[in-house]
């Protein structure tokens, strides 16, 4: 075939751009993959890191053998202990010898001297510093609540005050408050001694005799100062920390006294179920430990009409009295030392004991460290010296999540009262208010908004004409972009005081919206058919609707509070007999379902208005009203979605944070009603993780509630977004089958 002219002889060929189609595609794919993935790994990152900061706050206390450390002298020792970061030790024996020890050469063999070196004088090993005799023998000593001032008391009734110390840089000294010189008692047969420093540079101490007590205010500088109590066979007695509490035991007979500048007065006397063995005090003195024959109880006061009673509280689980029972200076833990060498541990708001270990028989004397990280324990001869690691010992999920009585409170309660102080301080870490303040506050939200938000969907989607719909829509998905924050403050300054006032006519300002809805919709049926075709058409019924509602919120919040004051002379917030908090649950239900409204409604719009519209069609062209149709056929096909609107907006109001945090008040609280203030977990967390210490329990602890937190909200927006892809699975099928 010949070429015709102006016919080409190599056409030029189309590009194929199939091959950069399909590169494309992949390269988009498996960005949005990767994305997609990376998404999911930050997630679990989160939520893993989380668990690595809040796990420590239940591993189970450590117990590390250190070393064991040889005395020169066998004589039994009177008090013994250890400076803060536990490179010494101390001890007094009963010939009134006080030595220091270093726990740093602690295993150190000291080399034996050669023939040579024997005759020649062999100066003091660094392991032991020379004793230093305090107080001629033999004494008897007792101790202060922190370990830091002992007392000694020798048979002719000498006292001396004595106290190691530890701020200089070579090597520790023994320090006397009150001078070298013993103070005479005169109480030479005191059978038992006790010491508290009242005041700084002020003593306190009690010497019990065979039938009396004799108080001394000991000063320096002043004249010893007396005063006697009639007490016949103390077994045991105890200060409490500040001087200002006397406990004292004789047989099954524990007496309080109370201690100031007038004579001391007996506050309580109680009779014991039977004769108890010793008395301990926790740290700060508010807890005495009663320990008998059955068991280790605790005991504190609780208020009443007449004052302060002592009140047996609680038994620990498997307590016994043992010959060593001893307490930590700074945190209300104690042990408890068998003559077999078994060692428990507890806590005064755990159960049982939280460590039990088994050491060598022959312990005679044992000491906490003052920072409660170390134990000192003395045996003939020798010391051993334990390494500890109890960081947080009142941590439970009990104390969490249970009833916890605390010390003075009148019952257990559930109580949240955290501090920025170290973890010395007993912080109060429930989180059931937080938890309970949540859901309140979510719950009222959703109550809030649901109504609203839903009614809004359905008219939008179902009865307004599409012009109409084409504004409405986009203005009230506007309001969601609205700031939390803004809606907070509007509602902790501007709506909170006045709500108070409006108070009864906010309450019956939802009845009054809806009987006046219902009269509406009454009232159209009764209209002639002229009319409803000329004034309601669609779109205009809107018109006609929004003025009464208008008036209907302008009755119910004006009128209503001025009738209120004219008849009673003051408004319902005021009448209130348990009182009103300006800032409430109700307003931050008020706030937060305004804030919930858009999200709701987006949604729950979208699922109505994506329902096929062929059975709609077909429902009406069967003679169903609109009415009829949107509640037999459209709302049951968009329950789904409706559904997951609801979950979602509930999911966003658990995890609302500013709004509750400007709008309720904060108060930690189980118990408080509608018109109470309340605490939520992101509200919790926002208000106090600034003020946590790094480390410390209260911050691990405000990491659980945002743990916590987490999982409820991920729980939530999953089934949430279960049931949203069913929905979407469910009508992309109905489209194919039509």
């Amino acid at each position: 075939m010949e070429n015709r002219p102006g016919m080409i002889d190599n056409p030029i060929p189309v590009h194929d751009n199939a091959r950069s189609r399909r590169f494309a595609d992949r390269l988009t794919r498996r960005v949005v993959t990767a994305c997609g993935v990376a998404i999911l790994l930050v997630m679990l990152l989160l939520f893993f890191w989380l668990i690595w900061v809040v796990i420590p706050l239940f591993s189970a206390p450590g117990f590390q053998n250190v070393g064991e450390t040889k005395l020169d002298s066998h004589s039994q020792s009177v008090a013994l202990g250890t400076d803060k970061v536990q490179r010494w030790g101390w001890r007094i024996d009963q010939d009134g010898r006080g030595q220091f020890i270093s726990l740093e050469a602690q295993n150190a063999t000291l080399p034996q001297p050669t023939s040579d070196q024997r005759s020649q004088p062999q100066s003091e090993p660094t392991l032991q510093l020379q004793p230093q005799t305090l107080l001629a023998g033999p004494v008897r000593a007792a101790s202060s609540a922190d370990n830091l001032t002992t007392l000694l008391l020798d048979n002719s009734g000498n006292m001396l005050l004595v106290r190691p110390d530890f701020s200089l840089p070579q090597k520790p000294e023994w320090s006397f408050p009150l001078g070298d010189i013993p103070v005479a008692s005169g109480d030479a047969g005191a059978g038992q001694i006790s010491v508290a420093q009242s005041a700084e540079n002020r003593w306190v101490v009690a010497l019990a005799g065979t039938d009396r007590i004799t108080l001394w205010q000991l000063q320096p500088q002043q004249p010893a100062q007396n005063t006697n109590l009639t007490v016949s066979n103390v077994n045991q007695l105890l200060l409490s920390p500040d001087g200002g509490l006397l406990f004292t035991l004789s047989g099954s007979q524990l007496r309080v006294w109370t201690l100031g500048e007038g004579a001391p007065s007996l506050r309580d006397a109680v009779t014991l179920p039977r004769p108890a063995k010793s008395l301990a005090l926790l740290s700060g003195g508010s807890s005495l430990l009663v320990a008998d024959d059955r068991g280790i109880s605790q005991w504190f006061d609780i208020a009443s009409a007449d004052g302060p009673h002592l009140r047996r509280i609680r038994d620990f689980d498997g307590a016994r009295w043992q010959p060593l029972l001893f307490g930590e200076a700074h945190r209300r833990v104690f042990a408890t030392l068998s003559p077999q060498g078994e060692l428990k541990l507890y806590a005064s708001k755990q159960q049982g004991a939280i460590l039990t270990r088994q050491l060598s028989a022959g312990i005679q004397r044992a000491q906490f460290s003052p920072e409660g990280d170390g134990l000192l324990v003395e045996r003939e001869g020798n010391w051993q010296h334990y390494r500890m690691q109890n960081p947080w010992p009142d941590i439970s999920w009990r104390s969490l999540w249970q009833k916890v009585w605390y010390e003075n409170y009148p019952e257990p309660d559930y109580v949240w009262q955290s501090t920025s102080a170290n973890d010395y301080y007993q912080g109060k870490y429930s989180l059931v208010p937080m938890v309970v303040g949540t859901l309140k506050a979510a719950a009222l939200a959703m109550l809030f908004a649901t109504p609203l938000a839903l009614a809004a969907a359905m008219y939008t989607a179902w009865f307004m004409s599409p012009r109409l719909r084409r504004w409405v829509k986009p203005a009230i998905e506007m309001m969601g972009a609205l700031p939390s924050v803004v809606i907070g403050l509007i509602a902790g300054l501007w709506l909170a005081p006045r709500l108070g006032d409006k108070l009864s006519g906010v309450m019956l300002l939802p009845l009054m919206l809806a009987a006046v809805l219902l009269l509406c919709s009454w009232g159209r049926q009764k209209l002639p058919p002229r009319w409803r075709r000329r004034w309601l058409t669609e779109g205009r019924e809107v018109v006609i609707l929004l003025p009464l509602l208008l008036l209907t919120g302008l009755f119910c919040l004006w009128i209503v509070p001025m009738v209120e004051q004219a008849i009673w002379g003051q408004v319902w917030a005021d009448r209130l007999s348990s009182g009103y908090q300006q800032r409430n649950l109700l307003v931050a239900g008020v706030a937060m379902g305004f804030a919930l409204v858009p999200l709701i409604f987006t949604l729950a719009e979208d699922a109505i208005f994506s329902v096929p519209a062929s059975q709609g069609q077909g429902s009406l062209a069967l003679g169903a009203t609109q009415w009829q149709t949107l509640t037999r056929v459209v709302l049951p096909g968009a329950s789904s979605g409706i559904f997951a609107a609801l979950m979602i907006g509930f999911g966003r109001a658990l995890g609302e944070t500013m709004i509750v945090l400007m709008a309720t008040g904060n108060t930690p609280v189980t118990d408080g009603g509608l018109l109470q203030g309340l605490r939520s977990l992101a509200a919790n967390v926002a208000v106090e993780m600034p003020e946590a210490a790094a480390g410390s329990a209260h911050y691990r602890i405000l990491f659980l509630s945002a743990l916590v937190l987490l999982v409820f909200t991920l729980v939530v927006n999953t089934i949430a977004e279960i049931v949203r892809q069913r929905l979407r699975q469910r009508y992309s099928q109905q489209e194919v089958q039509g």
